[in-house]
């Protein structure tokens, strides 16, 4: 059971490497699909055997057996071994649980600000245009859905340049982007080695919208342009949007920029990397499933329900 619940904590970090590969050998927006979906499930099952290595510690108490109706001593490893584990678990638990509640509070300050920022703005269809001399311009998620871009953005750019970057920020929200961001913070929050998928996450979504907006006007350079030009501008301020509002000048442009320019090329041994993904997830998810249902076995045995 011991290899069972390390599985879960040291196949996420396989990923960040992985994630980096996908990027380069898939499509944008396929690539976005695979590794936000094995960030979370790999998360997931990381927290999972965590809570499983908190509970068998707990059971192993004299105080918690009685309450769990324990009749038999529960069959583990030595308490020397499983009641430490069990306390090293539950402060990774507390500490990520604690991290993830300080940034679902932040982010839900930032994106407070930014829609009644938005409600006090210039409308013209979905597009708010903020009167401020911070260059931005990022994609607003919510009912409705908005196009936020402030003055100075807009000064910045020529007309096609502009057009590019509305269809980059519609192509944000048409793709709903914004969980893809959301669940690249929550996997974060869950296992430290997922922190770093975060940013291949961002470029992923980045590069998916660079290629919608270069199809929708249908040239790549001018939305090279009009990537490299807001990037620009952007430096000179800070941004205040929220983290899972995605923005033309987010993630490393020159690398966007670089991929705009050039033809599009077909995916180089896609079907190997995806393949890999899945064997990484899958083995986390057996692995932290059967490590769970081994103990609810254990419990049941334990309580005299079921023989050993």
């Amino acid at each position: 059971m011991t290899v069972l619940l390390l599985l879960p904590l040291l196949l996420p970090c396989a990923l960040p490497a992985l994630a980096r590969r996908a990027l380069d050998r898939l499509t944008p927006a396929v690539a976005l699909w695979a590794v936000a979906g094995c960030a979370v499930l790999l998360a997931g099952c990381s927290v999972l055997a965590l809570g499983v290595s908190v509970l068998t510690g707990l059971l192993k108490l004299p105080l918690f057996a009685a309450l769990g109706e324990l009749v038999l001593p529960l069959r583990t490893a030595s308490a020397v071994f499983v009641v430490p584990a069990a306390a090293a678990s539950a402060g990774a638990l507390a500490v990520c649980g604690w991290a993830l509640v300080r940034s679902a509070r932040h982010q839900t300050r930032a994106f407070r600000a930014a829609r009644a920022e938005a409600r006090g703005a210039t409308a013209a269809g979905d597009v708010c245009v903020v009167d401020s001399p911070r260059a931005d311009a990022y994609a607003l998620p919510g009912r409705p859905h908005r196009v936020v871009v402030t003055t100075a953005m807009l000064r910045t750019l020529d007309g096609p340049e502009r057009e590019a970057l509305f269809a980059h920020e519609r192509a944000h929200l048409q793709g709903g982007h914004h969980y893809f961001l959301a669940a690249a913070e929550l996997a974060a929050h869950c296992h430290p080695a997922l922190r770093a998928v975060r940013g291949t996450i961002r470029l992923a979504a980045e590069r998916a919208a660079d290629e919608a907006a270069a199809a929708s006007v249908g040239d790549r350079r001018t939305t090279a342009r009009a990537v490299a030009r807001a990037a620009l501008a952007a430096q000179a301020a800070r941004s205040a949007r929220p983290g899972v509002a995605p923005g033309a000048a987010g993630g490393p442009v020159p690398q966007r920029v670089q991929a705009l320019l050039a033809a599009p090329r077909a995916p180089r041994a896609g079907r190997a990397i995806a393949t890999l993904l899945v064997a990484c997830t899958a083995l986390s998810c057996i692995a932290s499933a059967t490590a769970a249902a081994d103990v609810h076995h254990r419990v049941e045995v334990a309580q005299g329900d079921e023989n050993p």
